[in-house]
This record gives C-alpha cells, sequence and structure tokens, in this order.
C-alpha cells in the first residue's frame, strides 16, 4: 500500500509540474500468440492503432528539452493465435482488444542535452472486446468455454525519434492475467512483439 501511495504521489507532483504535452497517433505491425494452450499453436501476425500523449515529468527548459515523460495511450489491436492438428485444417483463435498501456519514457541524454533515443516502460491493461474461434474443435475445448475479457500485464520498449514528428520503436507485452481461468495444467495469457511507429500531431504548454 505504501509502495502505491508512494508512485501515486510522484505522478500526481509530475502532473502538477508538467511544463509540455504532445499528443499524436500510433501505429504497429505485431506478431501475438497465447502460450501453454491449444493443440499446436502458433501466434498470427496483426495490427493495432491508437492515441496518445506525451507528459513530462521533469522541466522543459527549453524547447523539446524534457527527458522523462508520462506516456498514456488508448489503443486498438488484432490479437490470437492459430492451430494446426496434422491432417486437420486450422484452428483460429482471433480476439480483439481495447488496450491502455501507461508508459514512463525516459530519453537517454548526452552532455546534458536530451537525445533521440528512449526507453519506455509500464503496466499494460486491455479488454477483449470481439473473440472469434473457427476450425475443429480442440482438444480443451471444455476448458476454454470460460474466458477472461479483462486483463493486464507490462509493456516495454526501446525507441528512436527520427525527426521532431516521428517515432520508431519495438516493444514487447506480457500479460499476467490468465485468458482461460478454468484451464489449470498452464498459465495462459496475451504475448505480443511489435514494431511501430509514432506521429506526433500537436503540443500544449503549462
Amino acid at each position: 500500500m505504501r509502495k502505491i501511495i508512494t508512485i501515486s504521489s510522484l505522478l500526481l507532483f509530475g502532473f502538477i509540474n508538467a511544463q509540455t504535452v504532445k499528443y499524436g497517433v500510433t501505429g504497429n505491425f505485431h506478431k501475438s500468440s497465447i502460450p501453454g494452450i491449444h493443440d499446436r499453436s502458433k501466434g498470427i501476425f496483426g495490427g493495432g492503432i491508437g492515441v496518445f500523449a506525451d507528459i513530462s515529468l521533469v522541466r522543459n527548459e527549453i524547447y523539446n528539452s524534457a527527458w522523462l515523460y508520462l506516456t498514456p495511450q488508448l489503443e486498438f489491436n488484432t490479437q490470437g493465435e492459430n492451430a494446426q492438428m496434422p491432417g486437420q485444417e486450422t484452428q483460429k483463435y482471433h480476439n480483439n482488444y481495447i488496450g491502455i498501456p501507461l508508459y514512463i519514457k525516459y530519453f537517454l541524454k548526452s552532455q546534458g542535452y536530451k537525445g533521440d533515443i528512449y526507453f519506455m516502460a509500464g503496466p499494460r491493461f486491455e479488454f477483449m472486446v470481439s473473440n472469434k474461434v473457427s476450425g475443429p474443435v480442440s482438444l480443451t475445448a471444455h476448458q476454454e468455454e470460460n474466458i477472461e475479457k479483462f486483463g493486464y500485464g507490462i509493456s516495454a520498449g526501446v525507441g528512436v525519434n527520427i525527426q521532431n514528428r516521428w517515432d520508431v520503436f519495438i516493444r514487447y507485452d506480457r500479460g499476467f492475467s490468465k485468458i482461460y481461468p478454468d484451464y489449470t495444467k498452464y498459465t495462459t495469457y496475451n504475448r505480443m512483439l511489435a514494431i511501430g511507429i509514432n506521429l506526433y500531431l500537436g503540443e500544449s504548454g503549462f
């Protein structure tokens, strides 16, 4: 509880002292899967799109000099996996999610100046808005009838600013909540490896 209060206080302090808010749109191309379940699972490729804001947590002494940000993001992602049994057609488990990553974004500094390379990490929350299953019945189908729509985990990545308005990044998401709560042999969770771009649309100051 004390850690939660401390972290909340630091974030609130950052909001109060924020000097700039930059906002934009983000998109990614990824491969996702749900480990530990289905017959012979293979990840599938998908895409995502969303919006984000970079809220500076340190003073912006000169234009674009802040090196630490809180970056909330709202995104839509297609996720899931396929499975293939010998001699059978492909089993498909395709899920669509609304995700909310909350990153702390840290830019490397060189001789006191903000650099172009940054690291980001933070919790990620997700809600399944649709799921579609097709193909032969899975060997564990009776344990897959109950599916958890809300999930949580962590997201981390590294990126580089290639122009004032463009970032490119690579990120990895790892869920900690079970997708299929009735399946007990292994922990089933979402995972995703993505490459993407951020386009900054504007900036406001305080």
